[in-house]
């Protein structure tokens, strides 16, 4: 099995929001494994009236040192507008999502912007619960922020890394879990876990060590 530590995960922050006042990163996640290169959410690339109270800055992933025509593989951890803003970046490249966020993106008001997350030439693998995406590389499906969340687990020799989005929005969320996804996470004893809005990855060393 490949050591999780072994596949690098590289944080690409691509926009910062204002939320209750105090700015906040959001970041995609790049996983470099042996056989594809792998996007975890997308950003976003413009501006839209609908999320102008947020104030967001942009730095959109077409405009930074970044090689789109490398991603072989997109994953959505959820289709709220700053992770699927920049799909349309990846027209024709597979794009995997739980089939439940998908239909609720497409179906509920409000839920997300919908020409970015149905944008000219997406093409959506939609996904049921657990998924291989690549050896050593799974989805799980994650309740709580959404219905259809999931999250990323790159297993290891060890204990695994996890890309998770928005399962925890702060550090606050994993060291007190409260909702499915959450718990799910801090079960699977993981040695990092990647968020869409901190800058550094979560470790439970350091919440022990405290």
């Amino acid at each position: 099995m490949n050591s999780a530590a072994a596949i690098p995960v590289t944080a690409v922050r691509v926009a910062e929001l204002l939320a209750e006042g105090e700015p906040m990163p959001v970041y995609v996640h790049i996983i470099d494994h042996p056989e594809a290169r792998v996007l975890i959410d997308t950003g976003m690339t413009e501006l839209h009236p609908a999320v102008a109270d947020m104030d967001p800055r942009i730095f959109p992933l077409n405009e930074q040192d970044f090689d789109i025509r490398g991603v072989d593989i997109i994953v959505n951890t959820h289709l709220h507008f700053d992770h699927c803003g920049g799909n349309h970046l990846f027209a024709g490249k597979p794009i995997y999502v739980q089939r439940q966020e998908l239909d609720d993106a497409r179906n509920q008001n409000d839920y997300t912007i919908p020409e970015w997350e149905d944008a000219p030439g997406t093409h959506y693998v939609p996904v049921d619960g657990e998924f291989e995406l690549l050896p050593g590389l799974r989805l799980l499906s994650a309740p709580g922020h959404t219905r259809g969340s999931q999250i990323i687990v790159i297993d290891g020799d060890h204990r695994p890394t996890i890309i998770a989005g928005d399962t925890a929005v702060w550090f606050d969320e994993l060291e007190n879990p409260r909702t499915e996804g959450q718990r799910l996470v801090r079960s699977l004893n993981p040695e990092m876990v990647w968020l869409a809005h901190e800058h550094k990855p979560w470790k439970p060393e350091a919440t022990a060590s405290r």
